[in-house]
C-alpha cells in the first residue's frame, strides 16, 4: 500500500504510476483513515456508555463514598472497565480503532516530512507513544490495577500536549493540501478544540479533589462530565485530519514482473 497525491486538489503535485499492469489495483481516499478512526473510537465509548446505563446504571455510578441519587452519571473508567459486557464491547471496538490510528500517524508523517522533517518524525514518535499509553489505560482497567491505569492515563494526557501543539503549528505546512483559507480554517478549529481539551482539565481536577479529599456528594458526577469532555475533544481533534487527508490516496500497487526484478 502506498500514498499517492490526488490530482483533483488545487496545487497538488501529480504522481502517475507507469506500471505494466496499468496502475494501481485499488485506491481509496486518505479521508477514510481519520473518518474510520473517529467512527470506531466514538462507537467504542458511546457503546460502552449506553450498555452500562442500560444494564448496570446504579453499579457504575457508585463510588467509594456515594451512590445514586447523589451520584447519577458514571465516569469514563467505570463505564469502560468495570462491567461485562460493556467493557468487552469497548475493548473490541478500540482494537478496531488501532489500525486507523497508526495509519493516521503514518500519513501525518507523509504529509509533513517534506516541509518539516524533524517535526514530522517527532509527531510520529509522540503519536505512537500516545497509542501505547492509550492501550495501557484501556486494557488495564481501574478494576484490574488502579495505579497502572492512572499512570498510563496521566502519561497519555501529558503526551497529548506536545502532540496537539505539533499539529497546531505544522498541520497546515503540507505542500500537497488545499488552499490557504481551507487550512487556516481547519487550524482555527484545531485551536478551539485544543483550548477546550486543556480548559477542561482544571475543573476536572477540582471536582476530583472535592470527591476524593473533601468527600463532597455529587462531585464525582461533575468530575465525570469533564472526563467525558476530554474524550469528546480528543476524538474531535483527530477527526479534523479529514480536511488535510483529502489530498492523499492510499493505493495498492502491483509489483514488477519477475523478469524485470532480475
Amino acid at each position: 500500500m502506498a500514498g499517492s497525491l490526488r490530482s483533483d486538489v488545487p496545487g497538488a503535485f501529480s504522481r502517475e504510476f507507469h506500471l505494466s499492469s496499468g496502475g494501481a489495483l485499488h485506491k481509496i481516499s486518505g479521508w477514510w483513515v481519520p473518518f474510520l478512526h473517529t467512527v470506531c473510537a466514538a462507537s467504542a465509548f458511546l457503546g460502552a456508555l449506553v450498555i452500562g446505563l442500560q444494564l448496570h446504571y446504579r453499579k457504575i455510578v457508585q463510588n467509594e463514598h456515594f451512590g445514586y441519587p447523589d451520584e447519577w452519571f458514571p465516569s469514563v473508567s467505570a463505564t469502560i472497565g468495570d462491567r461485562y459486557p460493556g467493557r468487552n464491547v469497548f475493548q473490541l471496538l478500540i482494537a478496531l480503532t488501532c489500525p486507523s490510528r497508526l495509519l493516521l500517524h503514518a500519513l501525518w508523517y507523509v504529509l509533513l516530512s517534506r516541509a518539516a522533517p524533524g517535526r514530522a518524525k517527532a509527531l510520529f514518535f509522540i503519536g505512537f507513544l500516545r497509542t501505547v499509553t492509550c492501550g495501557g489505560w484501556v486494557y488495564v482497567t481501574s478494576s484490574d490495577d488502579h495505579d497502572v491505569h492512572d499512570v498510563m492515563m496521566i502519561a497519555y494526557m501529558l503526551l497529548t500536549l506536545p502532540y496537539m501543539i505539533l499539529l497546531l503549528r505544522n498541520g497546515d505546512k503540507s505542500p500537497f493540501t488545499h488552499n490557504a483559507k481551507v487550512l487556516a480554517a481547519n487550524r482555527s478549529r484545531r485551536k478551539w478544540v485544543f483550548l477546550m481539551f486543556f480548559g477542561s482539565i482544571p475543573p476536572m481536577i477540582y471536582f476530583f479533589i472535592s470527591h476524593k479529599v473533601h468527600k463532597v456528594a455529587g462531585a464525582y458526577t461533575s468530575y465525570a462530565f469533564f472526563e467525558w469532555a476530554l474524550i469528546v475533544f480528543d476524538v474531535m481533534f483527530d477527526s479534523l485530519a479529514m480536511v488535510e487527508f483529502k489530498a492523499l490516496d492510499l493505493a495498492v500497487l502491483p509489483g514488477k514482473p519477475e523478469e524485470q526484478r532480475e
